[in-house]
């Protein structure tokens, strides 16, 4: 992706906001909230039409300064007979910052509890899709930074109604072509309608050729008419909500606690069904995980996966109290001159908000450290360690209402049924049944047959504990070969091996040994005097996938599949998905793909990119081959 040019806040010599760059005004001079109810509410017949539903979808194509989202947000939250949950979905080529967006919204007062809550969150301005969570996860903002005429293709949604509120055609004619209407068009639910303020000929004919019927209103205040428009296409819609929102969940690390808690917080009724006694057992009970992306100089689905993870999970963790973890930052230095050369330009080539991303130089880091080393490289300001556990814990005590948990229960298979699947025991006892399951069971999920196919493999991997006293604790994470964490509870850990197809669990000094040989590479004489014999340390397998990325969606039924396989009609195992793979980055990647599942599972709009949500599709692995297991050259957050 290209890098983002955030807008400037500049404003006419009336005072309304305006941009220089396109010469013309955010919305109109007569009154920007009057503007917004008129044009986009009245115009797409809202609030009456969202009334005793279960969901609106709305789309926009210019997010501005956010006055069309709070008018809507407002209107919304004053209706009794309000859908269940708003979802509203906008494109931004050039986002405001935060601080702007503060200084701007001022000049609405009736908006001022919505404004400031959604200033608290504003996403740091990087390239891709951002998820805001408002109202109790009633109202969610899913906002695109980047060019609307190619991120529109990007999207899944059925959308109830469209705001088309770009700058004027003459001004930016690229949100008024063809090519996007049709694109809308693609994306418009039954009987979905639109509203512009812009009667032009050819945004009409453009609208009109895109299947919309259209219908001239009278306009604001001294704009004469405006554009109400109705899909007249009476295709099915396949982005229904679910019949009965009731699920189980199959395994209690953090990716199955992290999909139980976004389901839970959708309304779902959720039984989770652990083998262990307590949950955060497996791969997931190590005392922290790093938290951070893992950048690349053609920003590649692994990196921009990892970088929405990592976004996704610090705003999870900041809704989460009892979640331990600390902001420390992370320093992931060059293995050599080459790479630091190459994470140099990595930093020049994306050009991502200093709050994200930066370059540090050996000297900067020395003094961050406080000891000499042979590189610079990457330094991750609010990046950090977490406590897996402690978020399992969280996460499944967010919901106690509608979350049921059963430890010390093993799943032996799963078998179909004609309303879902019931689980059962290694005798043929029932242990429970839901209309939709998701594996979450981590290495143990290739036990099942429904998830053969999926080339998921375990990796064993061995941390080291350092006694703190017997080192000097670092201040923050440091990567290089492996990577050292500061002190937590006593103990500072280095790390990991790797070894793909392991799954003894007991320590190995041999292991010892090699992580602490990692660590003299990375910081020469740092814990020489330690011996591998005398350390303790924790074991764990990782489910990893051949590409490193996620597997996360409806599991394909092999039984079913004839001929050549495309990913969207693969047949699927009715209402059986898994969230699984996550390798080394459960810790980064648990609350995003959470979310992408309940979206799949609900019809709602997705919190991904297409490309991203195929990239992690279990059906992936049909369509080419699955290749070899990589090795994780990250060393970042093995949980």
């Amino acid at each position: 992706m290209e890098p983002l040019r955030p807008a400037r806040l500049e404003f006419a010599d009336d005072g309304t906001p305006y941009s220089s760059a396109y010469g013309d005004v955010y919305h109109s001079a007569h009154g920007g909230p009057a503007q917004a109810r008129h044009v986009f509410l009245g115009g797409n017949e809202l609030p009456q039409r969202w009334q005793g539903r279960d969901r609106c979808v709305i789309l926009e194509t210019g997010f501005g300064l956010g006055l069309n989202f709070l008018a809507t947000w407002q209107a919304w939250r004053a209706d009794p007979q309000r859908c269940r949950r708003l979802h509203f979905v906008s494109f931004e080529k050039h986002p405001f910052s935060a601080a702007d967006l503060a200084v701007a919204q001022r000049a609405w007062p009736e908006f001022a509890e919505l404004a400031a809550q959604l200033q608290a969150r504003w996403p740091l301005l990087t390239p891709g899709v951002h998820r805001l969570f408002l109202d109790d996860r009633r109202v969610i903002l899913t906002l695109f930074f980047g060019d609307a005429t190619t991120q529109l293709r990007q999207l899944d949604a059925s959308v109830d109604a469209f705001f088309l509120d770009g700058f004027s055609p003459a001004k930016n004619p690229e949100l008024w072509t063809p090519e996007l209407c049709r694109a809308l068009s693609r994306l418009a639910a039954p009987g979905a309608t639109l509203a512009t303020w812009s009667v032009a000929g050819h945004v009409r004919a453009a609208l009109e050729a895109a299947e919309f019927d259209l219908e001239k209103r009278p306009g604001f205040a001294g704009k004469r008419q405006m554009l109400h428009g109705r899909f007249r296409s009476r295709r099915p819609d396949r982005h229904r909500p679910p019949a009965e929102r009731r699920a189980i969940v199959i395994g209690a690390g953090i990716a199955g606690c992290a999909t139980a808690s976004a389901l839970a917080g959708a309304g779902w009724q959720v039984e989770v069904i652990e083998s262990a006694a307590t949950p955060a057992t497996g791969a997931s009970n190590n005392i922290a995980g790093v938290l951070r992306p893992l950048p690349s100089a053609d920003d590649n689905r692994l990196s921009r996966l990892t970088r929405a993870g990592y976004l996704a999970t610090r705003a999870l963790l900041q809704t989460l109290p009892d979640a331990r973890w600390s902001p420390c930052g992370v320093l992931h230095l060059g293995r050599d001159a080459a790479h630091e050369a190459t994470q140099r330009r990595v930093v020049e080539r994306l050009q991502l908000p200093p709050e994200i991303l930066q370059f540090a130089a050996a000297d900067a880091v020395a003094k961050r450290l406080g000891r000499p080393v042979e590189t610079g490289g990457w330094w991750f300001p609010q990046g950090g360690w977490v406590n897996p556990a402690s978020v399992c814990r969280a996460a499944l005590a967010a919901f106690p209402e509608r979350i049921a948990t059963r430890y010390g229960v093993a799943v032996d298979r799963l078998e179909k049924t004609d309303d879902g699947w019931r689980l059962l025991t290694a005798d043929g006892n029932e242990i429970a049944r839901a209309p939709v399951v998701i594996l979450a069971a981590g290495a143990g999920a290739t036990h099942f047959a429904q998830f053969a196919g999926q080339p998921q493999k375990g990796a064993r991997g061995q941390v080291s504990h350092l006694p703190a006293t017997s080192i000097t604790p670092l201040p923050h994470v440091v990567c290089r070969h492996g990577y050292l964490m500061p002190a937590i509870d006593g103990i500072c850990l280095s790390g990991a091996t790797l070894q793909p197809g392991e799954a003894d669990l007991a320590l190995r000094p041999a292991d010892h040994a090699e992580n602490l040989a990692r660590l003299q590479r990375s910081l020469p004489g740092f814990a020489a005097a330690l011996d591998p014999a005398t350390l303790s340390g924790r074991c764990g397998v990782r489910p990893m996938s051949p590409d490193r990325l996620p597997i996360v969606g409806p599991l394909p039924d092999l039984t079913a599949i004839k001929g050549q396989p495309r990913l969207p009609a693969l047949p699927r195992h009715p209402g059986l998905w898994c969230v699984q793979g996550f390798g080394a980055r459960g810790i980064v990647w648990s609350s995003l793909m959470a979310d992408l599942l309940l979206s799949r599972l609900e019809g709602e709009p997705l919190p991904l990119e297409n490309d991203l949500v195929d990239g992690v599709d279990p059906g992936r692995f049909l369509l080419k081959p699955a290749g070899r297991l990589q090795e994780d050259d990250g060393f970042d957050d093995r949980t």
